[in-house]
């Protein structure tokens, strides 16, 4: 094991854990040592997910929860630290980004995308970070996209809702420091479940400097580096994992 990305013994909750990025990262924390909390709205599909991680060791725990939702946050939470007693990463991963003309975007479908964005991440953040707080400190990461820092029209509240994910990270670094780091992990394109959707060339080709969209494990490393013990000076970072765009 890497003394640089050893995480025995650590505790690392991922939402939207069941696939995409997000299973990406729980495997990789798992071979890591981890042990993981695995959350998404289909609990079926986080039960997989835990299966592997218990085939190589490793303690795991799927529950099933609307990221959105502070209610099921706050339960979902209560069985974590009930199962592992602490949490000490914490990855924001759940996201949505319906591509729709503006003027056509409505208030119901507004508020989804906002709620599971930045007002579920938000709630996660703000109660596993006064956790940390209480007990041995920790990390939490924020999985935001290069739709925050760049105009993409057709999914407007999709981007502001990561710009806003954005700022919420720098100030919570400020709240909860110094025991606790929190980070953004800006994604660019990549070639998750959503790519199903995207043109052909759209798959193949990248308007970023890499040229081309990224696999799902090219996530991996940036989120083992923001959560390792040795990244203790990192924090309130916006950390860029988009092929240089």
């Amino acid at each position: 094991m890497d003394p640089l990305f050893d995480f025995t013994g650590k505790v690392v909750l991922v939402t939207g854990g069941s696939r995409g990025l997000g299973k990406e990262m729980v495997l990789a924390f798992a071979e890591r040592g981890a042990d993981v909390i695995i959350t998404s709205r289909k609990i079926d599909n986080c039960e997989a997910v835990a299966d592997q991680v218990r085939g190589m060791g490793r303690r795991a725990l799927a529950i099933g929860a609307h990221a959105a939702k502070w209610p099921e946050i706050d339960a979902m939470l209560d069985k974590a630290y009930a199962e592992f007693g602490r949490i000490d990463i914490a990855i924001n991963n759940a996201g949505m980004s319906p591509a729709m003309p503006s003027p056509d975007v409505t208030e119901a479908l507004f508020d989804s995308v906002v709620g599971l964005n930045f007002k579920g991440p938000f709630r996660l953040a703000a109660v596993v970070g006064k956790r940390m707080m209480e007990g041995d400190g920790g990390v939490i990461i924020n999985v935001s996209s290069s739709g925050a820092i760049i105009p993409m029209p057709g999914i407007v509240p999709y981007g502001a809702s990561k710009a806003a994910l954005n700022a919420m990270s720098r100030s919570l670094a400020k709240e909860f420091a110094p025991k606790v780091r929190v980070n953004v992990l800006s994604a660019g394109p990549f070639l998750t479940d959503i790519a199903k959707a995207w043109e052909p060339e759209q798959r193949e080709t990248s308007t970023n400097m890499i040229g081309r969209p990224g696999r799902p494990e090219e996530v991996v490393t940036a989120a083992l580096a923001l959560a390792s013990p040795h990244s203790s000076y990192i924090t309130g970072a916006f950390y860029q994992a988009d092929g240089g765009i």
